[in-house]
């Protein structure tokens, strides 16, 4: 699936793929959403000082890794405004 053809998320949407509203644990990075439901350092929706259903974008320059720890998670939609 290309990424024009992946399904469009608001971030109200995104919000409640939190892991406590919906069972999803979602997050938004440079306009992807991740799937990181599976991840044990996404349990409950929390992951250190960081909430799911949220757009990391701008925290990311914090975390002690790179924007390559995304590639081990599946895109599953893009954010929308």
């Amino acid at each position: 699936m290309s990424e024009e053809e992946l399904p469009s998320y608001t971030r109200s949407q995104l919000a409640l793929r939190n892991g406590q509203d919906k069972p999803e644990i979602w997050v938004a990075y440079l306009g992807r959403i991740y799937d990181v439901t599976k991840s044990r350092l996404w349990r409950d929706g929390k992951h250190y000082e960081h909430w799911a259903g949220q757009d990391l974008t701008d925290e990311l320059k914090d975390a002690p890794h790179t924007e390559k720890v995304f590639d081990k998670f599946t895109v599953i939609g893009r954010l929308v405004n």
